[in-house]
């Protein structure tokens, strides 16, 4: 079930919404408990059965590191302090989580690897991988070493340590949030109207992105990625690398801004996890706005954890970091690549930020090659990761700098790029900037009147986009069957 499907936005989400407030406080947590385990179970039961095990395994472990945790959990006779068998019991949670993603996600590729380097035909085992593992495995692992560092967020209420692993507004692609920032209303449920239409907004928002903005791009851009290389035009290929990166964005910041919507909607604040990342003007810049849940994440536990830029070599660590984060997107060389791709750019961007080039070139000037050349080694990022297999992703690419002399192209430019699809390709770069910001104060202002004025004309006015939006949104809905959301299969 996905958030764009006329099941869920017809019958699931207002039969929850109407529970969820019908219940008294004290049976709201099991209600929306109970709701994201149906939601997740029509994914397949298997997928289900493996969340519950992790969802008990890993609150057991956190059990036990706090019971066996700091002097002021003895006074508080909640246990012995063993620091050296918490450290022990530590390290065998964060081993258990990662191995389960290791053996879901990368058998495959490690014996296929293994296969090609010694000419071996081990058979590759037929193995499901769990919707959403690499998100609630890292909330899993997150926890667990936050209660290890004796932050305030030990529960030793279950229901309450499932609901933050399965709640599912965020459970099959993220934000990726930390217990501590939702401890407060698990402990007590709540809702308030302001937060409930505020949630309504931002989930119509998140759905016209998706399926107005994302679906249109993304239809035409599997098509001109499935064309050969070799028969493909330099202006297709631009093209097609132009579509992909709108669509990713779009689809993927969609998909959040639902989440968050959903959250607000059940009195949850789920953290933001995109800024306009197609305005920045270094990949390090991009990084803070890109996907911030999971960046956060890899730089509060692993960037830091390895010394940061105050321990070891800052490089290697940053290496390190990147690739992890090709290596968590998918089992592909493709994607570890793609990940080695921007820690390159890190480690170059920081090696001249250290050498201090500023103010060498005029400040406009600067931010125009600065944002130029973050968008083309962005675009050019993302065909490694649209193409898993490196060698056709390097054909495109080639393609796209290298025009060739081909006794056959299979399209012209002109067949994809019709009126349609130039519309909505206009529309998706307009919204990819934040206007408000960067026009002048006297436009901004009245933008931001549309957005958030107390004035009436303002507000009726931005209730009436919203509700033409939510009813574009449905026909779209109803009128297409292209509804992938590429971050599931992470």
């Amino acid at each position: 079930m996905v958030f764009s499907s006329v099941i869920f936005l017809c019958m699931f989400l207002p039969a929850v919404l109407a529970g969820y407030y019908i219940l008294p406080r004290r049976c709201r947590n099991v209600f929306l408990l109970v709701a994201s385990l149906v939601f997740y179970a029509c994914g397949g039961l298997h997928h289900l059965i493996y969340l519950v095990l992790s969802i008990v395994i890993n609150f057991l472990f956190g059990v036990l590191i706090y019971k066996t945790g700091s002097s002021s959990s003895a006074k508080e006779e909640e246990g012995p302090y063993h620091p050296a068998l918490q450290k022990v019991i530590l390290i065998a949670a964060v081993t258990a989580n990662a191995g389960s993603l290791i053996y879901f996600k990368y058998t495959g590729m490690l014996i296929e690897t293994l296969n090609s380097l010694n000419g071996g035909d081990k058979a590759i085992p037929d193995i499901i991988l769990p919707l959403g593992i690499s998100f609630y495995t890292f909330q899993c692992m997150s926890y667990i070493i936050d209660v290890y560092r004796k932050e305030p967020v030990y529960t030793p209420n279950l229901i309450s340590f499932a609901l933050y692993i399965a709640m599912f507004p965020q459970l099959l692609q993220g934000p990726i949030i930390r217990y501590g920032d939702v401890k407060e209303r698990l402990d007590n449920p709540g809702i308030s109207r302001g937060e409930f239409t505020r949630g309504i907004e931002r989930f119509i928002v998140g759905l016209a992105k998706k399926v107005i903005i994302a679906n249109t791009l993304g239809e035409v851009a599997d098509k001109i990625f499935a064309v050969e290389p070799a028969n493909m035009t330099c202006a297709i290929a631009w093209l097609g690398a132009l579509l992909y990166t709108l669509q990713i964005y779009f689809d993927f910041s969609g998909y959040t801004d639902m989440a968050i919507g959903l959250g607000h909607m059940f009195g949850f604040t789920f953290r933001e996890n995109f800024n306009y990342p197609y305005i920045s003007r270094s990949v390090t810049e991009f990084w803070r706005r890109w996907h911030i849940s999971l960046s956060n994440w890899f730089r509060d536990y692993l960037y830091i954890p390895l010394g940061g830029s105050r321990r070891g070599n800052v490089y290697i660590n940053l290496l390190i970091v990147f690739l992890a984060t090709g290596i968590w997107h998918g089992a592909a060389w493709g994607f570890l690549v793609w990940g080695l791709w921007h820690g390159l750019f890190m480690l170059i961007e920081r090696v001249f930020r250290n050498k201090k080039t500023e103010g060498k070139l005029p400040a406009v000037l600067a931010d125009f090659l600065g944002w130029a050349y973050t968008t083309l080694a962005v675009m050019l990022g993302w065909v490694l990761f649209k193409i898993e297999d490196i060698g056709k992703a390097l054909s495109y690419i080639k393609v796209m700098f290298i025009p060739g002399h081909h006794d056959y192209d299979a399209f012209a430019a002109g067949f994809f790029l019709d009126a349609r699809l130039a519309f909505f390709l206009v529309i998706a770069l307009i919204a990819c900037v934040p206007w408000a910001q960067v026009l002048p104060r006297h436009l901004s202002v009245r933008i931001a009147c549309l957005t958030g004025s107390e004035d009436t004309l303002p507000r009726v006015i931005r209730h009436v986009v919203l509700i033409l939006l939510l009813v574009i949104s449905y026909i779209f809905i109803v009128n297409s069957t292209y509804t992938p959301f590429i971050y599931f299969q992470f």
